[in-house]
């Protein structure tokens, strides 16, 4: 007899993309940021190592929670902070879709999404794609217990605008609806604007991406204050400290470096649009991205293929199994010097 419960028992756990213990590949499989934090957050950690680590961090993260609300020109009431987006999501689901059916959410889209629903009994109601894989919202328009979406969209890359947002949102009043911003900084609109139109808008999004803080694991949710009240209490009976005291000050030392910000995604952008313009003179099929990665098909080779040979000259990019988008693969954008080893390795492929 088995010692786990049966929910345990039927899990398929998320599957995170590679990490090589060796150092020795170009990584661009992972969507991080190919730059370092800004100088100013390994500035702040260090300060901040001393005797206050045998103290338990700020439950509530005042300091980090009013920096990040006045750069959103919100109030402190309407932010949620929590152990990266990751852990954020993991409480939206509970404290909105939990136990509920027909929630709504692309077929093709962040993979931690089917997983929270297994964990938490949603049971979801995916909407298929265009075939040039982007949302039809009018299909988010229909019977619902809520929304969730990726924008843009992962693993396609490809956003709607912020306008095409709100008519999804202004059609579900009464019910949550989701919009996961990870990768917006890098050309998407943000639904942001429109939280204190909408009562059931949250807005989430994360400090891994576009300020170079995977490893700090910080996340945040923008909304309502019921919404975020709501959250509060589902995170307050799991764990009351989700973000610990270097975390706090990493991240609100990033926040308030706004050049460096804007000088590295900014470089992002440029280098993802580079290489994009040379894939297609390769003859590669390439989405419109809005953001830090690109999502690629070559028209005569085998995605699986591509993916093994490059994997074999040390560079790694992933690759979905999965239907409708096996022939593709997404390539997280890297300095430039490694996009051109990319390109380089494609052609001799």
């Amino acid at each position: 007899m088995s010692l786990f419960s049966e929910k345990a028992e039927s899990l398929i756990p998320y599957v995170p993309g590679e990490q090589p213990k060796d150092g020795v590949y170009i990584k661009l499989n992972t969507n991080e940021n190919p730059y370092p934090p800004s100088p100013t957050v390994i500035e702040a950690i260090k300060t901040a190592v001393g005797d206050k680590l045998r103290l338990y961090p700020d439950p509530e993260c005042s300091e980090l929670k009013k920096v990040y609300a006045d750069y959103m020109g919100l109030s402190e009431e309407n932010i949620f902070v929590g152990n990266g987006s990751d852990e954020v999501l993991s409480i939206a689901f509970q404290t909105f879709f939990m136990g509920k059916k027909d929630v709504l959410m692309p077929d093709i889209s962040y993979s931690f999404y089917p997983v929270y629903c297994s964990l938490y009994d949603v049971v979801a109601l995916e909407i298929p794609l265009k075939e040039d894989f982007t949302i039809d919202t009018s299909d988010y328009i229909i019977s619902n217990n809520g929304v969730i979406i990726a924008n843009p969209n992962a693993p396609t890359s490809v956003a709607l605008s912020r306008d095409q947002i709100e008519g999804i949102v202004a059609a579900n009043r009464g019910r949550a609806v989701i919009v996961d911003e990870a990768y917006v900084d890098f050309g998407g609109e943000s639904a942001v604007p429109l939280v204190n139109r909408y009562d059931n808008l949250l807005v989430i999004s994360t400090l891994s991406k576009s300020r170079s803080l995977a490893g700090l694991r910080v996340g945040f949710a923008v909304g309502n204050k019921v919404l975020i009240e709501g959250m509060n209490r589902v995170k307050n009976s799991i764990n009351s400290y989700p973000v610990d005291l270097l975390a706090q000050v990493g991240a609100k030392a990033a926040i308030l470096d706004r050049e460096y910000f804007e000088k590295t995604r900014l470089d992002i952008i440029k280098v993802r649009d580079q290489t994009t313009e040379q894939l297609l003179k390769m003859g590669y099929d390439v989405l419109p991205s809005k953001a830090n990665f690109i999502f690629i098909k070559n028209p005569e080779k085998n995605a699986e293929y591509i993916f093994k040979k490059l994997r074999e000259k040390k560079i790694l990019v992933r690759y979905f199994k999965q239907e409708r988008i096996s022939d593709r693969l997404r390539v997280s954008i890297g300095t430039a010097e490694e996009m051109e080893a990319f390109i380089k390795a494609l052609a001799e492929i």
